[in-house]
């Protein structure tokens, strides 16, 4: 099968002809439609120092897909030759206080397909049918191929009660906007998304009803005046892993705010802890998506209303690879998907 591997310790990836994966009894074998690019491939495609420490090397990357089930293993129920799929990228282990009581998200010795076991950026992935999420006729392929960065979105937007509510997203990116799309469908009051990229947020803005802020332009104190804000936002959710943003975040937030935070700082930067400790702020970090609560309310959500199919900018045969990679790369894009049909 063609796939697409991490073949060497260098920057850049190479589309290769590999073995068709063999499934164990309780796993299924699933034939990839579609693929999107996540901003963890980049890191791995430019080899930085997080990837060249986490990556094992040869390995097919990728870990955001949807397909159909091509053969399942003797001890798998309740799934089907033909059906439609997508998978949660997490895969967890039996032992952990965490996984015996149930907080699958929580177990410390979970792996992520395509980071620590091969991937999704291939014609075929083998997946545990624990993992496998089915999806409705509503979800096509192409949808379902980004349900996983949307899981961060709805994981991140629903850790706080929203309703009424007044909500900061800080970083533009894909899953910021969708974070910001789930803020609104759940029925927060004002909206307010910020960013240094023009086009990011002229893409949240045909996404979502929101309010973009180009933050190099405008003051944000002065965007809540215009909104009638008097007093600050009510929840924060940082998805840009940028300090100044964090720290514009802590002096907006109303008294008793929330903030839910998915962005990775590049590195460990100071926070001035007593602005949080005298506004009695709730912070939250995010990782992942909650196995699988996550999973019933996004797909629930995308049945009932929610929209994010405009935050794909662009379709490509996966052999085009290599311009997915670049026009991400660039950071004008919205999420690409890359077609393995």
């Amino acid at each position: 099968m063609k796939a697409l591997v991490k073949a060497k310790s260098a920057p850049g990836l190479w589309m290769q002809e590999t073995q068709n994966p063999t499934i164990d009894a309780d796993q299924v074998l699933i034939k990839v439609h579609n693929t999107g690019i996540c901003g963890t491939d980049i890191h791995i495609y430019n080899w930085d120092e997080w990837a060249q420490k986490t990556i094992p090397v040869p390995m097919t990357i990728g870990h955001e897909f949807a397909g159909e089930i091509f053969d399942i293993g003797g001890k798998v129920k309740n799934l089907k030759i033909g059906q439609r799929v997508s998978a949660e990228g997490h895969i967890i282990g039996a032992n952990s206080r965490a996984a015996r009581s149930g907080c699958y998200h929580l177990d410390p010795d979970t792996k992520g397909t395509g980071v620590n076991l091969p991937g999704a950026f291939a014609e075929y992935i083998a997946v545990p049918a624990f993992n496998v999420i089915p999806l409705p006729e509503e979800i096509e392929d192409e949808l379902g191929a980004i349900l996983d960065p949307l899981g961060n979105a709805v994981h991140t937007a629903l850790s706080f009660d929203l309703v009424g509510e007044d909500v900061l997203v800080t970083g533009a990116g894909p899953i910021g906007i969708m974070a910001a799309a789930v803020a609104r469908h759940v029925g927060a009051r004002h909206v307010v998304i910020t960013d240094m990229n023009p086009a990011r947020l002229a893409l949240a803005e045909r996404v979502v009803d929101c309010t973009p802020v180009d933050i190099s332009q405008q003051d944000i104190k002065s965007v809540m005046a215009q909104l009638r804000m008097t007093e600050g936002f009510d929840v924060g959710l940082e998805m840009s892993g940028a300090p100044a943003a964090m720290d514009m975040m802590i002096d907006v937030m109303v008294t008793g705010g929330k903030i839910a935070i998915l962005g990775l700082p590049s590195k460990p930067f100071a926070v001035d802890w007593g602005k949080i400790v005298f506004k009695l702020l709730t912070i939250k970090g995010i990782y992942g998506r909650e196995m699988f609560e996550t999973w019933y309310k996004m797909i629930a959500m995308l049945q009932s209303g929610l929209d994010v199919r405009k935050v794909i900018t662009h379709r490509l045969a996966a052999q085009e690879f290599e311009l997915g990679f670049q026009t991400m790369k660039a950071g004008n894009s919205g999420k690409i998907v890359l077609d393995w049909r």
